[in-house]
């Protein structure tokens, strides 16, 4: 991996990671995309663009490696987390997650990860690492039936699309949720690898005529939104840890396509000014930090907020984890505050890894 190919890498996800941010404080980065509409679909993307052919002949290292990237901090920030949940409930008397047991401690992340509402974004790790071993197993039974990228795209694409109609026809139980989730994802994963190995350096979509597609696109799909009033459902956005479409069928996937090539080309644009920035990189190097901890930044800034205008903590506990204080004047003084902060607590925890425990 060449220090360029890093570099572009962190900067895409370095965007994932604020547009995932920027959502949970409802607002969108790029206006035509709304909050929910492709973020998750892009790390899916990011996790294909990334993936090794190697692994396809060495299922147990990959799955070894998964497992240590992946859920190993997963559980510690489960241990911390249960620390700071409890914590929370001496000092407020609100218990931000579900019941404290052995299946919602082992068992409920790898079904919606909600166990603790501050941690609730880390349901992603959890279900990436069950579409990466499905997408490993998948891919080489697809392999020895036809060696044909167009069939792979294909079987791959079969899957994304029939997982939204699938979420309606069959009552949505915690094992269907697991697999519409995969199914959803494999296909973004699959557009990644293919992506990387068949379009990136042998085909220009970044053309005038591929922005004006895409905008066009883009356009046509905003008359399907309806995010301007919560009772008239959530239009391009799409609640995938519950398997939530509403009534879009398509819409979705097409849009989840267009904000990963607007992503793309965003990155394009902007790489020559942010390559040597290493605020991004420590940005895109430390997404999984981000993705455990910006919540419990905003609570405590939100807390910061009710104790500096004299209103009790209590206050916070009538409202749901996302709810911040004032946001019409303070959504971006929380944005950059826990942007920054995120990363920096995600760079310090790498280097005391690094230095404690370097083998692990």
């Amino acid at each position: 991996m060449t220090q360029e190919f890093s570099n572009k890498v962190n900067v895409l996800k370095a965007l994932a990671i604020l547009l995932v941010v920027s959502g949970h404080l409802e607002f969108s980065l790029l206006g035509m995309f709304t909050p929910y509409s492709f973020q998750l679909a892009l790390f899916f993307f990011i996790s294909g663009y990334l993936f090794k052919d190697k692994y396809l002949d060495n299922v147990v290292t990959f799955i070894q490696r998964r497992a240590k990237t992946l859920l190993l901090p997963y559980f510690l920030y489960n241990i911390f987390y249960l620390g700071v949940t409890v914590l929370i409930f001496k000092l407020t008397n609100k218990f931000w997650g579900m019941p404290i047991s052995l299946k919602n401690f082992f068992i409920t992340p790898f079904l919606n990860g909600h166990q603790f509402d501050l941690s609730c974004p880390l349901w992603f790790v959890t279900q990436l690492f069950i579409t990466m071993i499905a997408f490993l197993f998948i891919f080489r039974v697809l392999k020895k039936v036809k060696d044909n990228k167009y069939f792979h795209l294909a079987m791959f694409g079969i899957l994304g699309i029939s997982a939204i109609p699938l979420s309606k026809i069959i009552p949505v139980d915690p094992f269907i949720l697991i697999v519409i989730r995969t199914m959803f994802s494999l296909f973004f994963v699959y557009l990644g690898y293919y992506y990387r190995n068949f379009i990136e350096d042998k085909i220009d979509i970044f053309t005038l005529k591929w922005f004006w597609a895409i905008v066009t696109i883009q356009s046509v799909l905003w008359l399907f939104n309806r995010d301007y009033d919560p009772e008239h459902g959530i239009g391009l956005s799409y609640v995938l840890v519950w398997a939530r479409f509403d009534e879009q069928l398509i819409v979705p996937i097409i849009t989840a396509l267009t904000g990963i090539w607007t992503s793309l080309f965003v990155v394009k644009l902007t790489y020559p000014y942010f390559k040597d920035s290493t605020f991004i990189r420590h940005m895109g190097e430390t997404t999984y930090h981000i993705m455990a901890n910006h919540l419990l930044i905003m609570y405590i800034i939100t807390a910061i907020f009710l104790w500096a205008n004299g209103i009790p903590i209590s206050e916070r506990a009538n409202h749901d984890i996302y709810w911040i204080y004032n946001p019409v004047q303070t959504t971006f003084l929380y944005f950059v505050i826990t942007m920054v902060a995120s990363t920096y607590i995600g760079v310090g925890l790498k280097w005391l890894k690094n230095k404690f425990f370097p083998n692990i």
